[in-house]
Protein backbone atom coordinates (compact mmCIF):
# COMPACT_ATOMS: atom_id res chain seq x y z
CA UNK A 1 0.00 0.00 0.00
CA UNK A 2 2.82 2.41 0.85
CA UNK A 3 3.83 2.89 -2.79
CA UNK A 4 0.41 4.35 -3.61
CA UNK A 5 0.04 6.57 -0.56
CA UNK A 6 0.58 10.30 -0.48
CA UNK A 7 4.23 11.01 0.42
CA UNK A 8 3.25 13.03 3.48
CA UNK A 9 1.03 10.21 4.70
CA UNK A 10 3.90 7.76 4.29
CA UNK A 11 6.08 9.96 6.50
CA UNK A 12 3.29 10.19 9.09
CA UNK A 13 2.95 6.40 9.09
CA UNK A 14 6.70 6.04 9.60
CA UNK A 15 6.50 8.48 12.52
CA UNK A 16 3.54 6.67 14.08
CA UNK A 17 5.21 3.27 13.83
CA UNK A 18 8.41 4.65 15.36
CA UNK A 19 6.39 5.99 18.27
CA UNK A 20 4.54 2.68 18.50
CA UNK A 21 7.83 0.83 18.90
CA UNK A 22 8.73 3.08 21.84
CA UNK A 23 5.32 2.53 23.41
CA UNK A 24 5.38 -1.25 22.95
CA UNK A 25 8.86 -1.49 24.46
CA UNK A 26 7.75 0.49 27.50
CA UNK A 27 4.57 -1.59 27.82
CA UNK A 28 6.68 -4.66 28.55
CA UNK A 29 7.55 -3.13 31.93
CA UNK A 30 4.92 -0.48 32.47
CA UNK A 31 5.44 -0.48 36.24
CA UNK A 32 8.84 1.14 35.75
CA UNK A 33 7.55 3.98 33.60
CA UNK A 34 7.85 7.40 35.26
CA UNK A 35 4.46 9.10 35.55
CA UNK A 36 3.59 12.67 36.48
CA UNK A 37 0.28 14.52 36.67
CA UNK A 38 -0.42 17.61 34.56
CA UNK A 39 -3.47 18.08 36.76
CA UNK A 40 -5.75 15.80 38.75
CA UNK A 41 -6.48 12.63 36.73
CA UNK A 42 -4.55 13.96 33.71
CA UNK A 43 -1.29 12.04 33.41
CA UNK A 44 1.82 12.24 31.28
CA UNK A 45 4.69 9.75 31.16
CA UNK A 46 8.23 9.68 29.90
CA UNK A 47 6.84 7.50 27.10
CA UNK A 48 4.53 10.32 25.92
CA UNK A 49 7.54 12.63 25.73
CA UNK A 50 9.82 10.10 24.01
CA UNK A 51 7.17 9.11 21.48
CA UNK A 52 6.36 12.74 20.72
CA UNK A 53 10.03 13.61 20.22
CA UNK A 54 10.44 10.68 17.81
CA UNK A 55 7.36 11.73 15.84
CA UNK A 56 8.47 15.34 15.57
CA UNK A 57 12.00 14.32 14.56
CA UNK A 58 10.65 12.06 11.79
CA UNK A 59 8.25 14.70 10.47
CA UNK A 60 10.69 17.60 10.57
CA UNK A 61 13.48 15.56 9.01
CA UNK A 62 11.22 15.15 5.98
CA UNK A 63 9.50 18.54 6.18
CA UNK A 64 11.67 20.96 8.20
CA UNK A 65 9.52 24.00 7.34
CA UNK A 66 6.25 22.54 8.64
CA UNK A 67 4.57 23.68 11.85
CA UNK A 68 3.97 21.41 14.84
CA UNK A 69 1.03 21.35 17.24
CA UNK A 70 1.69 18.61 19.79
CA UNK A 71 0.02 17.71 23.06
CA UNK A 72 3.09 17.75 25.26
CA UNK A 73 5.41 20.29 23.66
CA UNK A 74 2.80 22.67 22.27
CA UNK A 75 3.02 24.74 19.12
CA UNK A 76 6.06 25.61 17.07
CA UNK A 77 5.56 27.74 13.97
CA UNK A 78 6.42 26.72 10.46
CA UNK A 79 8.46 28.81 8.10
CA UNK A 80 8.71 29.76 4.45
CA UNK A 81 6.41 27.69 2.22
CA UNK A 82 5.55 25.22 4.97
CA UNK A 83 4.08 27.70 7.42
CA UNK A 84 0.50 26.71 6.57
CA UNK A 85 1.23 22.96 7.04
CA UNK A 86 0.59 21.96 10.66
CA UNK A 87 1.12 18.49 12.10
CA UNK A 88 -1.31 17.86 14.97
CA UNK A 89 0.11 15.17 17.26
CA UNK A 90 -1.03 13.09 20.20
CA UNK A 91 1.88 10.73 20.87
CA UNK A 92 -0.08 8.49 23.26
CA UNK A 93 -3.83 8.94 23.35
CA UNK A 94 -5.05 6.90 26.28
CA UNK A 95 -2.19 7.50 28.70
CA UNK A 96 -4.24 6.48 31.75
CA UNK A 97 -5.04 3.16 30.06
CA UNK A 98 -1.36 2.70 29.20
CA UNK A 99 -0.04 3.22 32.72
CA UNK A 100 -2.52 0.63 34.01
CA UNK A 101 -1.62 -1.91 31.33
CA UNK A 102 -5.09 -1.62 29.81
CA UNK A 103 -4.37 -2.10 26.08
CA UNK A 104 -6.52 0.63 24.55
CA UNK A 105 -4.32 3.52 23.42
CA UNK A 106 -2.89 4.83 20.19
CA UNK A 107 -0.71 7.31 18.33
CA UNK A 108 -2.59 10.06 16.49
CA UNK A 109 -1.06 12.25 13.77
CA UNK A 110 -2.91 14.60 11.41
CA UNK A 111 -1.75 17.15 8.87
CA UNK A 112 -3.76 20.33 8.51
CA UNK A 113 -3.05 22.58 5.53
CA UNK A 114 -4.54 25.99 6.10
CA UNK A 115 -7.63 25.04 8.06
CA UNK A 116 -8.34 21.75 6.27
CA UNK A 117 -7.40 18.30 7.51
CA UNK A 118 -5.57 16.53 4.69
CA UNK A 119 -3.72 13.49 6.14
CA UNK A 120 -4.46 11.25 9.10
CA UNK A 121 -2.87 8.32 10.90
CA UNK A 122 -4.16 6.54 14.00
CA UNK A 123 -1.92 3.66 15.04
CA UNK A 124 -2.80 1.11 17.73
CA UNK A 125 0.58 -0.39 18.68
CA UNK A 126 -0.78 -3.11 20.95
CA UNK A 127 -2.81 -4.63 18.09
CA UNK A 128 -0.63 -3.36 15.23
CA UNK A 129 -3.73 -1.79 13.66
CA UNK A 130 -2.98 1.11 11.33
CA UNK A 131 -5.77 3.45 10.30
CA UNK A 132 -4.96 6.10 7.70
CA UNK A 133 -6.61 8.51 5.30
CA UNK A 134 -5.82 11.16 2.74
CA UNK A 135 -8.51 13.70 1.97
CA UNK A 136 -10.42 12.57 -1.11
CA UNK A 137 -8.85 9.10 -1.22
CA UNK A 138 -10.83 7.17 1.39
CA UNK A 139 -9.92 5.64 4.73
CA UNK A 140 -8.05 2.39 5.34
CA UNK A 141 -7.29 -0.06 8.12
CA UNK A 142 -4.31 -2.34 7.47
CA UNK A 143 -4.58 -2.03 3.66
CA UNK A 144 -8.36 -2.59 3.71
CA UNK A 145 -10.78 0.15 2.70
CA UNK A 146 -13.15 0.93 5.56
CA UNK A 147 -16.63 2.43 5.69
CA UNK A 148 -18.87 3.57 8.49
CA UNK A 149 -21.61 1.19 9.64
CA UNK A 150 -24.91 1.09 7.74
CA UNK A 151 -27.35 0.95 10.66
CA UNK A 152 -30.19 3.41 10.41
CA UNK A 153 -32.01 3.01 13.73
CA UNK A 154 -30.52 4.40 16.93
CA UNK A 155 -31.96 1.49 18.93
CA UNK A 156 -29.64 -0.91 17.06
CA UNK A 157 -26.48 1.13 17.54
CA UNK A 158 -23.38 0.78 19.68
CA UNK A 159 -22.19 4.23 20.73
CA UNK A 160 -18.80 5.11 22.22
CA UNK A 161 -18.06 8.02 24.51
CA UNK A 162 -15.59 9.40 27.03
CA UNK A 163 -16.28 10.40 30.62
CA UNK A 164 -15.31 13.78 32.12
CA UNK A 165 -12.31 13.22 34.39
CA UNK A 166 -10.70 16.58 35.20
CA UNK A 167 -11.67 18.97 37.99
CA UNK A 168 -14.09 21.51 36.56
CA UNK A 169 -15.38 19.22 33.81
CA UNK A 170 -19.14 19.36 33.30
CA UNK A 171 -19.79 16.02 34.99
CA UNK A 172 -23.47 16.48 35.84
CA UNK A 173 -24.21 17.84 32.38
CA UNK A 174 -22.46 14.87 30.83
CA UNK A 175 -24.30 12.38 33.03
CA UNK A 176 -27.63 13.86 31.99
CA UNK A 177 -26.62 13.63 28.32
CA UNK A 178 -25.47 10.04 28.80
CA UNK A 179 -28.79 9.32 30.47
CA UNK A 180 -30.55 10.62 27.36
CA UNK A 181 -28.41 8.53 24.98
CA UNK A 182 -28.33 5.16 26.77
CA UNK A 183 -32.03 4.23 26.65
CA UNK A 184 -32.16 5.02 22.93
CA UNK A 185 -29.31 2.76 21.75
CA UNK A 186 -28.21 -0.86 22.01
CA UNK A 187 -25.21 -0.07 24.18
CA UNK A 188 -22.62 2.52 25.22
CA UNK A 189 -18.88 1.87 25.52
CA UNK A 190 -16.13 3.98 27.09
CA UNK A 191 -12.78 2.64 25.81
CA UNK A 192 -10.65 5.61 26.92
CA UNK A 193 -8.98 6.81 23.70
CA UNK A 194 -10.94 9.32 21.62
CA UNK A 195 -8.70 8.96 18.57
CA UNK A 196 -9.24 5.21 18.56
CA UNK A 197 -12.97 5.71 19.21
CA UNK A 198 -13.18 7.80 16.04
CA UNK A 199 -11.17 5.24 14.08
CA UNK A 200 -13.63 2.57 15.21
CA UNK A 201 -16.55 4.67 13.99
CA UNK A 202 -14.76 4.96 10.63
CA UNK A 203 -14.28 1.20 10.51
CA UNK A 204 -17.90 0.48 11.41
CA UNK A 205 -17.02 -1.22 14.70
CA UNK A 206 -19.20 1.33 16.50
CA UNK A 207 -22.01 3.41 15.06
CA UNK A 208 -21.37 6.74 16.73
CA UNK A 209 -19.28 8.70 19.22
CA UNK A 210 -19.70 11.76 21.43
CA UNK A 211 -17.49 13.38 24.03
CA UNK A 212 -16.91 16.68 25.82
CA UNK A 213 -13.62 18.31 26.76
CA UNK A 214 -11.48 17.07 23.86
CA UNK A 215 -8.50 18.90 22.40
CA UNK A 216 -7.57 19.16 18.70
CA UNK A 217 -4.86 16.50 18.99
CA UNK A 218 -7.45 14.05 20.36
CA UNK A 219 -9.78 14.34 17.37
CA UNK A 220 -7.99 15.71 14.29
CA UNK A 221 -6.79 12.44 12.76
CA UNK A 222 -9.84 10.43 13.76
CA UNK A 223 -12.17 13.05 12.32
CA UNK A 224 -10.63 12.77 8.86
CA UNK A 225 -10.84 8.98 9.07
CA UNK A 226 -14.58 9.25 9.76
CA UNK A 227 -15.35 11.64 6.92
CA UNK A 228 -13.23 9.66 4.44
CA UNK A 229 -15.14 6.53 5.52
CA UNK A 230 -18.45 8.19 4.67
CA UNK A 231 -19.38 9.51 8.11
CA UNK A 232 -19.99 12.94 9.58
CA UNK A 233 -18.17 14.79 12.38
CA UNK A 234 -19.15 17.96 14.17
CA UNK A 235 -20.12 19.57 17.42
CA UNK A 236 -23.20 18.50 19.38
CA UNK A 237 -25.50 20.62 17.21
CA UNK A 238 -24.18 18.86 14.11
CA UNK A 239 -22.25 21.83 12.74
CA UNK A 240 -18.73 21.29 11.43
CA UNK A 241 -17.10 23.74 13.87
CA UNK A 242 -15.70 21.29 16.45
CA UNK A 243 -11.92 21.05 16.32
CA UNK A 244 -11.24 23.62 19.05
CA UNK A 245 -14.68 23.65 20.67
CA UNK A 246 -14.19 20.80 23.19
CA UNK A 247 -17.21 18.88 21.96
CA UNK A 248 -17.15 16.23 19.26
CA UNK A 249 -19.71 13.88 17.76
CA UNK A 250 -19.34 11.42 14.88
CA UNK A 251 -21.52 8.80 13.21
CA UNK A 252 -22.81 7.57 9.89
CA UNK A 253 -25.15 10.12 8.27
CA UNK A 254 -28.41 8.45 9.38
CA UNK A 255 -27.36 8.07 13.01
CA UNK A 256 -25.64 11.46 13.09
CA UNK A 257 -28.93 13.28 12.73
CA UNK A 258 -30.48 11.18 15.48
CA UNK A 259 -27.57 11.92 17.82
CA UNK A 260 -27.91 15.64 17.12
CA UNK A 261 -31.50 15.39 18.29
CA UNK A 262 -30.24 14.08 21.64
CA UNK A 263 -27.01 16.03 22.18
CA UNK A 264 -27.88 19.37 20.58
CA UNK A 265 -29.28 20.95 23.72
CA UNK A 266 -26.00 20.21 25.55
CA UNK A 267 -23.88 22.13 23.04
CA UNK A 268 -22.29 25.52 23.65
CA UNK A 269 -23.95 26.38 20.32
CA UNK A 270 -27.44 25.45 21.56
CA UNK A 271 -30.19 28.05 21.52
CA UNK A 272 -30.66 30.29 24.53
CA UNK A 273 -33.94 28.53 25.24
CA UNK A 274 -32.32 25.10 25.24
CA UNK A 275 -29.53 26.32 27.54
CA UNK A 276 -32.01 27.83 29.98
CA UNK A 277 -34.09 24.65 30.04
CA UNK A 278 -30.96 22.56 30.63
CA UNK A 279 -29.84 24.76 33.53
CA UNK A 280 -33.26 24.41 35.07
CA UNK A 281 -33.15 20.64 34.64
CA UNK A 282 -29.71 20.42 36.23
CA UNK A 283 -30.76 22.63 39.12
CA UNK A 284 -33.78 20.40 39.73
CA UNK A 285 -31.47 17.39 39.85
CA UNK A 286 -29.36 19.13 42.54
CA UNK A 287 -31.89 20.74 44.90
CA UNK A 288 -29.26 21.33 47.57
CA UNK A 289 -27.13 23.34 45.16
CA UNK A 290 -24.32 20.79 45.30
CA UNK A 291 -21.67 21.50 42.70
CA UNK A 292 -21.54 24.33 40.25
CA UNK A 293 -21.69 22.29 37.08
CA UNK A 294 -23.24 23.88 34.07
CA UNK A 295 -23.41 23.20 30.35
CA UNK A 296 -20.25 24.03 28.49
CA UNK A 297 -21.40 27.38 27.12
CA UNK A 298 -18.95 29.68 28.88
CA UNK A 299 -16.29 29.62 26.19
CA UNK A 300 -16.98 31.85 23.19
CA UNK A 301 -16.94 29.87 19.95
CA UNK A 302 -13.82 30.28 17.90
CA UNK A 303 -14.31 31.64 14.41
CA UNK A 304 -12.81 29.30 11.86
CA UNK A 305 -13.96 27.27 8.92
CA UNK A 306 -14.68 23.58 9.02
CA UNK A 307 -11.45 21.55 9.04
CA UNK A 308 -12.44 19.45 6.01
Amino acid sequence: MSSTLHPMLNVAIKAARTAGTIINRAALDVESVRVSAKQTNDFVTEVDHAAEAAIIDTLLTAYPDHAIWAEESGKRPGKHGGADHTWIIDPLDGTTNFIHGFPVYCVSIALMIGNKLEQAVVYDPSRNDLFCATKGRGAYMNDRRIRVAKRIAMRDCLISTGFPFRPGDAFQTYMQMLGDVMPKCAGVRRPGSAALDLAYVAAGFTDGFFEMGLSPWDVAAGALLVTEAGGLVGNFTGEANFLEQKECMAANPKIYGQLVGITGKYSKFASAGDKAALRQSLAAAQPDGAGDDKPADDTPPAEHAAPF
